[in-house]
């Protein structure tokens, strides 16, 4: 039988996703067991949520089983960047494709539906411009990337057996670029680094010529599109693509940061890195006609309210943060 208030577990749930994720469903006074193993997670991100009555904090590393009970499964575990998912890319691949085979297990015993975060990491460097979810993508199997690229196509494909093998109900979304409040500013994802880099007065350090495009989501708006999914009836599984498809040049996110921030850095060419995609737009048409869904916060918006939060970081630390290149990517 289920509870009054649904219990609901999020994985990597002291992520910078996860961890809105998290307040956000507990807004809605549902149950919450965050699990996190800290490889990229922190605690801080949720140190605000550990006084609520609804809230469980587990450390668990989701390539090893987990035996609980649950009635909801959001499964956001995995390191997000290229810095994180290419420190120990055999980790990598085994959170995406043992994970996802754990807590597919655990939805299958449970009768929980279960939600997978995939990427759009999936569509590879695309040649096919926006795309949409039918598009079955241009990946390097072998690459730098590939761990997390071929990890996350690996993870969907085992959700869709499990669904038409077992009947679980089970949900994808391909998730592009994300930004906002707890972004770790060492992650080595655009924004957070073009952010501390200005704040800092360090060179804005853009790869290749900065005409690659990508499109960029604030966090609010990513995390409705994906509670918006989940409460969708059990036929609608995906992939669907949630994103903002307003599409930007890396000079012109640099470009606008330089301008929000009021900083007098410079921007540093440096070469490209392997496989990095040259275009990054989603066509969210069937999150539109499924979910009834769109981003309503624009670039600006976003980017201030990213700065704001990147401001009051450095200041409350007493020696800046140090910084690793940024790549271009997810």
């Amino acid at each position: 039988m289920r509870r009054k208030n649904k219990r609901i577990m999020v994985t990597g749930g002291a992520g910078f996703l996860g961890s809105h994720l998290c307040e956000r469903l507990l807004e809605q006074n549902k149950e919450v067991l965050c699990i996190d193993n800290f490889y990229t997670g922190h605690k801080q991100n949720v140190i605000h949520l550990m006084d609520h009555p609804g809230f469980e904090l587990i450390r668990h590393d989701i390539t090893f089983p987990l035996y609980v009970e649950i009635d909801e499964i959001y499964n956001l575990a995995c390191p997000a960047s290229p810095i994180q998912y290419q420190r120990d890319p055999v980790q990598t691949t085994k959170t995406n494709v043992h994970g996802a085979i754990n807590m597919l297990g655990l939805a299958k015993r449970t009768g929980a539906k279960i939600l997978q975060a995939s990427t759009s990491e999936v569509y590879g460097d695309p040649m096919i411009h926006p795309q949409p979810e039918a598009y079955w993508g241009n990946v390097n199997p072998i690459g730098l990337r590939s761990c997390y690229d071929e990890g996350k196509r690996c993870a969907e494909t085992i959700f869709f057996d499990y669904h038409r093998q077992h009947g679980v109900p089970v949900k994808v979304m391909r998730i592009f670029n994300t930004y906002g409040p707890r972004m770790h500013p060492n992650d080595g994802r655009v924004v957070s680094n073009f952010i501390v880099q200005a704040l800092q007065g360090k060179k804005i350090t853009v790869f290749g010529n900065g005409n690659q495009t990508r499109s960029f989501c604030y966090v609010d708006d990513l995390i409705g599109g994906m509670m918006r999914l989940m409460n969708t009836n059990d036929t609608i599984t995906g992939p669907i693509n949630i994103g903002n498809p307003g599409e930007f040049t890396i000079r012109q996110l640099a470009e606008l940061v330089l301008e929000i921030t009021g900083s007098r850095s410079t921007v540093e060419y440096l070469p490209l890195p392997q496989d990095d995609p040259m275009q990054r737009r989603p066509d969210i048409s069937q999150a539109k006609r499924l979910l009834d869904w769109q981003p309503t916060i624009q670039l600006r918006e976003g980017l201030e309210r990213t700065v704001a939060y990147f401001d009051r970081l450095l200041d409350d630390q007493p020696t800046s943060v140090p910084m690793k290149s940024a790549l271009l990517v997810d």
